[in-house]
Order: C-alpha cells, then sequence, then structure tokens
C-alpha cells in the first residue's frame, strides 16, 4: 500500500493519498485549504489517478479543497450526510472565533457527491471500512483499511491525535458522543493499528490505549 501524506494550509491539516501502489488509482483523503498542490504534486510523483475524495468530516480545513479536485479530475466527495452542507457554508461549523479568524469565505458545490454511510467503501482497489465516530462533529467517522502487506491504517480526521483528541465545543460537537465513539468504536481497532490523524504526527491505537490521558 502506498500513502502519501503532508499538512496543508492555516491550521496544517493532514491531507493524505491512498493507493494499492505507485502507478495506480487513490482516494484523496481530507483535501483541505491549499492542499491542491500538494495533491497534483503526489500524484505526478506516483503516477496515480484520483478515482474519489473522502471527507473525514466537513471542516473547513479539510475540504476546502474538495471541489477543486472533485471538478479537476471528475470525482464524487464521500462526505456523512450530517455535515454535507458543511461543504459550501464552512461558516456553520466554526463557530465566531474561528469564521473570524477564517473570514467570510463560500465553497463552490463539488461535481458529485455521495453519502457515505455504514458499509465499506471499494475503490481504487482497496476495501475501506467506514465507521461513524460522531463527537467532533455530527458527520465524523473514522476510515480502516489492511494492507496487502498485513498491516492496517486507520485515518481518524480530527476524532483521534497523537496524545490528544478532537474538540468538541464547535458547533455540532458533542463530548459525550465522543466518548462513546472513542470507547465503542476506535478503541475496538487492533493495538498495532496505525493511526493517521487529521493533525501532528501518526501514533498507533496501542500507544494511544496506553498514554492518551484522554482515553485512560
Amino acid at each position: 500500500m502506498l500513502v502519501v501524506g503532508f499538512p496543508a494550509g492555516a491550521f496544517r491539516a493532514n491531507c493524505y493519498l491512498v493507493a494499492a501502489g505507485a502507478g495506480r488509482e487513490c482516494v484523496v483523503v481530507d483535501p483541505g485549504e491549499g492542499a491542491e498542490d500538494g495533491i497534483e504534486k503526489a500524484l505526478r510523483d506516483h503516477d496515480l489517478t484520483p478515482v474519489a475524495v473522502l471527507a473525514t468530516h466537513g471542516h473547513y480545513d479539510h475540504v476546502a479543497s474538495a471541489a477543486a479536485v472533485s471538478e479537476a479530475h471528475g470525482v464524487a466527495v464521500h462526505i456523512r450526510s450530517e455535515d454535507r452542507h458543511l461543504l459550501t457554508d464552512p461558516a456553520a461549523g466554526l463557530g465566531p472565533e474561528l469564521s473570524a479568524a477564517v473570514g467570510s469565505v463560500s465553497l463552490p458545490e463539488p461535481r458529485g457527491v455521495e453519502p457515505l454511510g455504514e458499509g465499506p467503501l471499494d475503490l481504487a482497489g482497496l476495501r475501506i471500512e467506514v465507521l461513524h465516530t460522531p463527537g467532533h462533529t455530527p458527520g465524523s467517522v473514522v476510515f480502516s483499511l489492511r494492507a496487502e502487506e498485513g498491516g492496517r491504517l486507520a485515518l481518524t480526521g480530527d476524532t483521534l491525535f497523537a496524545g490528544s483528541v478532537g474538540r468538541t465545543d464547535l458547533p455540532g460537537g458533542d463530548p459525550a458522543a465522543l466518548a462513546t465513539s472513542l470507547r465503542g468504536t476506535v478503541l475496538s481497532l487492533a493495538d498495532d493499528t496505525v493511526v493517521l490523524p487529521g493533525h501532528g504526527d501518526s501514533t498507533t491505537i496501542g500507544r494511544e490505549r496506553a498514554g492518551n490521558p484522554f482515553l485512560t
């Protein structure tokens, strides 16, 4: 499996391209603010062809470039229906403080939008499990994949970070729902699962289970 990740934009949100290997189709996960150039470079460097955009949730720093990628490559954006409105109305998910920092921003409608359900996605030669993890936003999800080499990945968006968890003080945030998602869904993953979060460095489920103060 090939995973290319890089932080983008003022909020340094991680964007990931995931493929079965170089020269293959790929999915683009969380193309946020300022991610377009990094995505195009990764596509060229690894000879990848995007077939879908996947959003772990609808916040601006994770979907600001979703419509541009959708239009440029003729692919749909996959997002939970609860966060669908944030694709074009980012202020609805930011609250007054962050809205002031971002400014008055509206985003174009993507070429196509597909609602994420509970079942797996078969895209780019990958089987991607979609785990609904409300709390940070009502439509937050974790994407879980098993590599042919035997390892497992979890792209956790802003649900789980190395040493921390997602904030719940923005519109739609729910601390009780986040606690349930972490305990019932995220911590059910195997300890050797590599966590690729929406911000910051990678980690593992086992490391977070043992040392993350928000989980212990």
